[in-house]
């Protein structure tokens, strides 16, 4: 039977809460996380990350520079100092040492997530899934090491400053680049920090999303589709055809020195060093992928020179014959100590291939099914990978400010998933906010370094003018303007 209220009302009989004071809810855990990074401004304000500190102690770029030379190939450090001597853009890419001692000193959010350690531009771009579709993301973690979050957004924005100063581009584009790089990570973190722990860590930018992205904008999505269609070009068996020749029945990778050439048997032979390595690294492999990599024989090796950053490492490129009258193309590159380590913490690994491998399956949406690694090659550390899987790299030739910005929008994007995979996305999204503090203070950051790194630049020039980094040749304008 229902008993009456006051008000003649019919009840349940329960005493009615009307007035009573209300629990509040438990925020939820997200919510906490939240609330936890936007509490971090307190000791680290978004503007204080405007200060473009530079370092600790005394500053010797140069011998920093050098610092990272060390046991590098001498004969091949010529190409290097060439490579980086024919921009301040260029320069800005074989030089993350020095912006890893800079930032040392910059203000810290404390916000710690696994860093691509060399986050400028030209390290994003596209490349096959194992399942052969194309996504857009970070491509090379050859300095990855856990650090603050915002060293990597630093470096990736002050790339794209360097990038709109070498195509002329005024400082208002400059500026406008930037901050939607910083845009886009910001909005991706928020959009991050909403989705379950396994929606994130499956989350990916497919090319089909690029496209629709820029569906309105005629003039990108041609320079998109023509990217594609070059890398549908780029798959393993098109690599062997341009780089390789039939001797005596069977395939052989051919000499393009000084870029690409047998090393002499005394320094690498294989059956004496190159198959006992791939023996070592095939434990690396899962069972699944042990059973496909013994399909495929080793036929021959060649040194290779990569990059700009890696000029004078020890890299190969291993040529094998599948049972198909097919090939697989692995690359061996030397896994040397990262420009992070002792700066933004140590590495857990005593293995520098582990260290790169593992830092890359935390951050990309999809790796490399050869991913693997060991040691043991005349006493070094390395890593092992696909050459050239159908991948897609910028070509800033012919950018526009409104291109550039674009592609810095997808860059900042492809960093948040990266970061939100591999940290917590409501503690950075918290601390990032929704307003423009943020891009504003790495705006005016970047335009600062970026004044700095060409300072850098014309002090390595004046060295190469007396000699202390001698270069091999240059284009003319370049070999003028030096020397």
């Amino acid at each position: 039977m229902k008993a009456k209220n006051q008000n003649g009302k019919h009840t349940d009989g329960k005493p009615s809460s009307k007035g009573a004071p209300q629990a509040e809810a438990a925020p939820s855990l997200r919510e906490a996380r939240r609330q936890q990074g936007k509490a971090l401004r307190k000791t680290c304000p978004r503007s204080s990350h405007a200060d473009a500190a530079l370092g600790v102690g005394d500053r010797d770029p140069l011998s920093l520079i050098e610092e990272t030379d060390q046991d590098r190939l001498p004969n091949l450090l010529p190409i290097r100092f060439t490579r980086m001597a024919e921009s301040a853009f260029a320069f800005f890419r074989g030089s993350a040492v020095l912006q890893a001692h800079d930032l040392q000193a910059a203000p810290s959010s404390g916000l710690i997530v696994q860093l691509c350690g060399d986050c400028h531009l030209m390290n994003f771009g596209g490349f096959a899934t194992p399942e052969r579709a194309l996504v857009f993301d970070i491509n090379d973690f050859d300095e990855t090491l856990p650090g603050p979050f915002e060293w990597d957004v630093k470096r990736l924005a002050t790339s794209f400053v360097l990038a709109a100063r070498w195509l002329d581009f005024d400082a208002d584009d400059a500026r406008r680049t930037v901050t939607a790089v910083v845009a886009a990570y910001r909005t991706a973190m928020a959009h991050f920090s909403e989705l379950s722990t396994l929606e994130t860590w499956y989350a990916k930018i497919s090319m089909d999303e690029v496209f629709q992205e820029f569906a309105n904008d005629p003039k990108i999505v041609k320079l998109l589709k023509k990217s594609v269609e070059q890398a549908a070009e780029h798959t393993p068996e098109h690599v062997v055809h341009k780089i390789s020749k039939v001797v005596d029945g069977k395939s052989r990778l051919g000499d393009q020195p000084p870029l690409l050439f047998h090393a002499d048997p005394s320094e690498l032979d294989l059956d004496r060093d190159v198959k006992p390595f791939f023996a070592k690294y095939r434990e690396s492999l899962a069972l699944d992928r042990q059973t496909l990599f013994d399909r495929f024989e080793i036929v021959d090796v060649v040194h290779k020179v990569v990059g700009v950053g890696s000029v004078g490492t020890r890299c190969y490129i291993v040529l094998f014959a599948g049972p198909q009258d097919d090939h697989l193309l692995l690359q061996v590159k030397e896994a040397r100590r990262s420009v992070l380590e002792g700066r933004s913490g140590s590495s857990p690994f005593d293995n520098n291939g582990e260290r790169i491998i593992v830092g890359q399956r935390l951050m990309q949406s999809a790796s490399d099914i050869f991913l693997g690694w060991t040691g043991g090659l005349h006493g070094r550390d390395f890593y092992v990978r696909q050459l050239r899987d159908m991948k897609i790299a910028p070509n800033l030739t012919g950018y526009s400010p409104r291109i550039l910005a674009a592609y810095g929008d997808l860059c900042g994007k492809a960093l948040a998933r990266a970061h939100a995979k591999a940290g917590d996305a409501a503690t950075i999204a918290g601390y990032v906010g929704s307003t423009t503090a943020l891009d504003d203070a790495i705006a005016d950051y970047a335009a600062t370094y970026v004044d700095q790194v060409e300072r850098d630049y014309d002090a390595f020039r004046g060295a190469i003018r007396t000699g202390r980094f001698p270069i091999d040749t240059l284009p003319s304008e370049v070999e003028q303007s030096i020397r």
